[in-house]
């Protein structure tokens, strides 16, 4: 198998950014007078993007026009208060610093400012050959759109990628593309919804993915 490159989704795979997520959120809504909500019912709202989760969080319909101050005021926050309690998921170090020789890259819906803020905190930003952000084009995972321009990006074909993540969005994304979809247990996203997409391989952790790099290279 040639590996055109590997992708990352980041929250639940690369960072566990649950306490900061969720700080953020009930910050916003105790400032504007909803009531705030434990870190698991937060963090089960994460992964379609920073729109959807102040929208769940807040209760209100989709595309209800009362979710854009509360958005402002999530994304302001969190920007400021990316990585107060984030870490690096188990593993994910470790996996960077083997895979370094192929080209890796990451595919969040997360927002641009609150991605490059967590990344500049833990000095990565150049472990990483590209980042495609929730905003930067019109479409979130699970559209294939995010994969297809980090193809594009690394001048390779989309079904040559490798994308690994703990959420459906990912999986679903990969399988669009024919790229080999990762599942990785431990994140964010609840087990039953990642398996239900049908990743390629699921693994117990990060650190269980420079070994199977390196048997799917073999094929």
């Amino acid at each position: 198998m040639t590996i055109g490159g590997i992708v990352f989704d980041l929250d639940g795979t690369l960072i566990d950014s649950r306490g900061d997520i969720a700080a953020a959120v009930n910050h916003v809504l105790a400032k504007l007078g909803y009531a705030t909500l434990p870190l698991e019912v937060v963090a089960g709202y994460v992964g379609d993007g920073a729109k959807q989760l102040i929208v769940r969080a807040a209760g209100l319909p989709p595309n209800s026009p009362e979710a854009d101050p509360l958005l402002e005021e999530f994304l302001e926050y969190y920007t400021a208060h990316a990585a107060d309690e984030t870490t690096w998921m188990p593993g994910a170090l470790e996996a960077l610093n083997s895979l370094r020789r192929y080209p890796l890259s990451v595919c969040t819906n997360k927002p641009r400012p609150t991605t490059l803020a967590v990344l500049r905190s833990f000095n990565a930003l150049d472990r990483f050959a590209t980042l495609v952000c929730g905003g930067d084009i019109p479409k979130l995972k699970p559209d294939p759109m995010p994969l297809r321009l980090i193809a594009e990006r690394l001048d390779c074909p989309a079904n040559s990628l490798i994308i690994v993540g703990d959420g459906p969005q990912d999986i679903e994304c990969g399988h669009a593309v024919g790229a080999f979809a990762i599942g990785v247990h431990g994140g964010i996203a609840a087990p039953e919804r990642l398996l239900a997409a049908n990743p390629d391989l699921v693994l117990a952790s990060l650190g269980d993915l420079p070994e199977a790099i390196a048997r799917l290279e073999a094929r």
